[in-house]
């Protein structure tokens, strides 16, 4: 009991320590702004948006600069944004857009030419390409006139309106000799959108004041504060206190404590994400070399057939999502995208059935030896794997543990290897260090991106730069289909051939689709008067693929003699030392990690 106490009671200093940033937050003066703060489990990997992947990077990204296009906040479909009308040749090889005549946050103008010298560096820096490399990949030139920019394409593609990529200020992004090793963390920020970032605390938080020159107009708020916690217990504490306002990308556990509660409105929707597990069938990179380490019997498609037949999905639905997802008979494209979700059937579909999964090995000659656990057909190497996850994820060691004993039935061994945040994505990404691992994306409405994250050119280059894929997959018929849905301007038929895609994905087994999350959110109702999702109609808050929420959002008038900030640092320092409470009961006595940009990217 004694050693419990000690072990508490130093968590309970590290964690006091980790939430100096949000302290600080606290005792900054705030008395007449109007500020809402949201919670983070995941802090910011990159203030720079040509490497930024993590969810609330990009989200963040999002709030500050504008894109050509956005979503329309109803259909999703692509509205005006910096770009305030376009026109197409014929062929649809050429795009002309004007560019609105507006400001960046410091003054200047925004022209074309900020857009030009966007597209052009990630077209021609790899380490630009970073976060949105294939973005740019079917672009021939790019060119500036005044605020008339032109986009001239190898072939028609039809995302066009669809591009990811945030517009940034040439004159002075211009200026960074070395982006691989650019933070962004230059304040205050100059930007075209709802917010500008004035500050952040790396692992602390991020404060963005709002901007009085938007094109269409401020915010309703004076300040969006995003503050990020070392573990969802604390979050939620904090919720509860009131000490932030608003949380989301929320796992099951943490939403379902906040039942009951009056102040606190639960968000439960349709997620844009799909959860899924990274097969390591044989890592290389762009120029075929293999890289790292993964078992040789992946390379194997009917042993990755297998895996997928021994998962019970249903079963993970219920006991690690606690029911709060979907089970996932297709694959990366999640079903509110419904013009675009693919769903097995028939002879392709995978269905539970661990009889057809040892089958399948057998025939394949991997025989079961005295402890039960198979080896190659040569009679070597055992069929042993490593399961990567976050470092101190319950709901993943949860996932470890029904995996685990999934694969056992049919004489295979999974063992859990958790990994640092700041080595998660290298190694799955990168270096291939892995087995198998957890991961996930969150889907545009139109998938293209999430597509490209498997295309050969995603893989990385021999010097190790570049690429983003999420699968290493390098397959010549998902290439020849996504050439074709990129030139295919008919959308009902280029919707399928993307269905095509995902049925190769499915099929082969790069990477195995297990569930489709649930979107799940709070906040507080006396902090927040308004928030409209994206779409409008039932759709999402933080997390959402625009900056429509955090633009349209309104707080509740607070008297002058409140803290504008959510509470008194006495709170705050009762929600960390409630989160530490959380942990010690739930017996984890090491600090929580944040989770890393695997399971969390955009």
């Amino acid at each position: 009991m004694r050693k419990w106490l000690v072990r508490l009671a130093a968590l309970g200093v590290a964690l006091l320590v980790a939430g100096q940033g949000q302290l600080a937050l606290a005792q900054s003066p705030s008395a007449g702004k109007k500020i809402v703060r949201v919670g983070a489990t995941q802090a910011v990997d990159s203030m720079n948006p040509f490497l930024a992947v993590r969810l609330v990077s990009t989200s963040i990204h999002r709030w500050m600069y504008g894109f050509l296009t956005v979503p329309d906040s109803k259909t999703l479909q692509p509205s005006p944004d910096l770009a305030e009308s376009w026109t197409t040749s014929d062929d649809g090889l050429t795009w002309t857009f004007k560019i609105r005549e507006t400001k960046w946050s410091d003054g200047r103008p925004v022209t074309a030419e900020d857009a030009a010298w966007t597209f052009n560096k990630i077209m021609t820096d790899d380490a630009a390409k970073t976060a949105n490399g294939p973005a740019v990949e079917n672009f021939e030139t790019v060119t500036a006139s005044g605020q008339e920019l032109t986009i001239k394409l190898k072939a028609p593609q039809a995302s066009m309106l669809d591009n990811p990529i945030p517009i940034m200020p040439k004159h002075v992004w211009e200026k960074v000799t070395n982006l691989a090793d650019f933070t962004g963390d230059e304040y205050p920020a100059v930007t075209s959108g709802p917010y500008i970032a004035v500050e952040h605390q790396k692992d602390q938080f991020v404060k963005l004041k709002a901007n009085p020159g938007y094109w269409r107009g401020a915010p309703k708020i004076d300040e969006l504060q995003v503050v990020f916690y070392d573990n969802p217990a604390a979050s939620i504490i904090g919720l509860k206190n009131g000490e932030i306002d608003l949380i989301g990308r929320l796992n099951p556990p943490d939403f379902q404590a906040l039942q009951g509660d009056a102040n606190i409105v639960q968000w439960n929707k349709q997620g844009r994400r799909a959860a899924y597990l990274q097969i390591n069938h044989g890592a290389t990179t762009t120029d075929d070399k293999p890289v790292g380490d993964g078992h040789p019997a992946l390379k194997d498609q009917k042993v990755r057939q297998a895996l997928h037949y021994a998962i019970d999905k249903q079963k993970l639905v219920d006991e690690v999502q606690n029911g709060l997802a979907k089970p996932a008979d297709g694959s990366i494209v999640p079903p509110m995208y419904t013009d675009f979700f693919w769903e097995a059937s028939g002879d392709t579909k995978v269905t539970y059935d661990v009889a057809k999964a040892n089958k399948i090995l057998d025939d394949a000659g991997y025989k079961k030896g005295a402890d039960g656990v198979r080896t190659m057909p040569d009679g070597g190497k055992k069929l042993e794997f490593r399961f990567s996850i976050h470092t101190d994820t319950p709901i993943e060691d949860k996932l470890g543990e029904y995996l685990a004993g999934f694969f056992k039935e049919i004489g295979i061994t999974l063992t859990t290897k958790k990994v640092e945040p700041s080595k998660f994505s290298e190694e799955t990404g990168v270096t291939g260090l892995f087995d198998i691992a957890i991961s996930g994306w969150s889907v545009n409405p139109d998938p293209e991106e999430v597509l490209a994250t498997h295309l050969c050119s995603r893989r990385p280059t021999p010097a190790g730069e570049g690429g983003g894929t999420e699968s290493f997959y390098c397959d010549d018929t998902f290439e020849k289909l996504y050439k074709e849905q990129l030139k295919e301007l008919d959308r009902p038929k280029r919707a399928e051939l993307i269905k095509q895609m995902q049925e190769r994905l499915y099929t082969d087994a790069p990477v195995i689709a297990i569930y489709y999350p649930n979107d799940l959110e709070g906040y507080r109702k006396d902090r927040i008067k308004s928030i409209t999702s994206i779409p409008e109609a039932d759709g999402i808050l933080y997390g959402g693929s625009s900056f429509w929420p955090f633009y349209s959002l309104e707080a509740v008038e607070q008297p002058a003699s409140a803290s504008a900030e959510g509470g008194s640092n006495t709170g705050l320092i009762a929600g960390v030392v409630g989160g530490v409470v959380v942990l010690g009961l739930a017996g984890f006595f090491l600090m929580r990690r944040r989770k890393s940009v695997a399971d969390d990217r955009e």
